[in-house]
């Protein structure tokens, strides 16, 4: 990184809630044209040069309404973001680029498969076959909460999530181009490479809070996994899984966790 993020925003908060518009520039600054087996540098990466740095951004518009008719202190909190080469605020996890890789059931492999890549860009040097610029990735989403007061000592929520990950024709060329090294023998004729992706949740949370400070909080979430990807493929996933063929498929999971919260 040579650039910190440029974030700004204007917002209105009053009793009744708040509104914002914000927006962020992010540098998107790639490797080496040349790297080793393992992505790491090598005496000719310097030589080599590197594609042009370019800038992508983001923008996002979030409401919250305060004090609705349900019950005091309810609310209701929704946004949306776009994003061009700056995915990660639209889908995020504490990683700085997170990946999904999701297994299932399958009735023409040993299992199914589904993953998506979230990227800032994509960019493929001229030796290997791209045009050695940076292709910057599209994404946007959706997020939306309903929170509700039972009393002064429980509470619950209802909150979901769509976000959409696409890439552009040279930039799924490119992806492709090098995923393909990664299959061993011939694909299924029904094969096609597609890194575009969706993901949905929805979930319902209730917590408990005894004391000031103290919350113990139970929440079911179901997530799905709408990937671009089809046909059969003999991959070599990491260990446990075996090398093997896999079904390219979407993917569905249920998680539920539960929380004790000390705050000092």
């Amino acid at each position: 990184m040579q650039a910190p993020d440029v974030v700004g925003n204007i917002r209105i908060d009053q009793a009744w809630g708040l509104f914002q518009i914000s927006a962020a520039a992010h540098e998107v600054d790639a490797s080496y044209n040349v790297l080793n087996a393992t992505a790491v540098p090598t005496a000719l990466s310097e030589i080599s040069g590197h594609p042009e740095t370019k800038w992508g951004g983001s923008v996002m518009a979030a409401l919250n309404i305060k004090n609705i008719p349900t019950g005091p202190g309810d609310d209701i909190k929704i946004d949306a973001t776009y994003a061009k080469g700056d995915t990660k605020n639209v889908i995020s996890t504490s990683g700085a680029s997170p990946s999904f890789a999701m297994f299932g059931g399958s009735g023409r492999a040993y299992q199914s498969i589904g993953f998506g890549a979230t990227t800032d860009a994509i960019y493929l040097p001229v030796t290997n076959g791209g045009d050695g610029n940076l292709h910057l990735t599209d994404a946007w989403g959706v997020r939306g909460a309903y929170n509700h007061n039972w009393d002064a000592y429980w509470s619950s929520s209802l909150f979901g999530s769509a976000s959409w990950v696409k890439y552009d024709g040279t930039a799924k060329t490119e992806f492709c181009l090098t995923y393909a090294k990664a299959i061993t023998g011939a694909p299924s004729a029904d094969f096609t490479c597609n890194p575009d992706f969706a993901v949905y949740q929805v979930g319902f949370i209730t917590r408990w809070t005894p004391v000031k400070n103290l919350t113990f909080s139970a929440e079911v979430m179901y997530t799905r996994l709408d990937q671009g990807f089809t046909g059969v493929v003999n991959l070599a996933p990491t260990a446990p899984k075996p090398a093997t063929a896999y079904e390219f498929k979407d993917q569905d999971t249920v998680t539920f966790n539960v929380r004790a919260q000390r705050n000092f």
